[in-house]
């Protein structure tokens, strides 16, 4: 994505709704990488990287000025600059409203290194990802999952 800062189109609400037992303040979007994470930005300012494809939130700046000022140096480490262009290489060019995912998503991923990549709705995506993670959150590393698809009750 050539601009990751561009998200003013996307509903930060729809895209934690699945997310919440991990986010449950309110949050505005600040950007997001090529593969559906997503940086955002809490009530007192502090911006956080919600690693959507492992479950994991983690504070990456204490402010947006500050995250903009770090993201010059941080692009590989919080964007995937590199991945990101090696897809793009391939022909995976997400628009503004999807991004990459991958068939084995990644907090179920062993050792393989066949990752699969695809092009993917960002809200779907997002969305699969947060009720799966929710689902294995308490499991050990290491721990056996078994997936059942099932209609998900209302």
């Amino acid at each position: 994505m050539a601009d990751w800062f561009t998200v003013d189109h996307l509903d930060v609400e729809r895209l934690l709704a699945e997310w919440r037992w991990l986010c449950p303040n309110a949050a505005s979007l600040v950007a997001r990488d090529a593969f559906g994470n997503l940086f955002l930005r809490d009530s007192s300012g502090q911006i956080y990287r919600l690693d959507v494809g492992v479950g994991k939130l983690v504070k990456v700046a204490d402010s947006e000025s500050q995250f903009k000022e770090l993201a010059v140096g941080k692009q590989e480490e919080w964007f995937s600059e590199s991945d990101e262009v090696a897809a793009a290489a391939k022909g995976l060019k997400p628009n503004a409203n999807q991004c990459i995912g991958f068939a084995v998503p990644l907090v179920l991923r062993t050792t393989s290194t066949d990752h699969n990549p695809y092009v993917a709705d960002l809200y779907d995506h997002i969305s699969f990802l947060g009720d799966l993670n929710r689902q294995i959150a308490r499991l050990p590393d290491g721990a056996e999952v078994r997936l059942v698809i099932e209609a998900k009750p209302d």
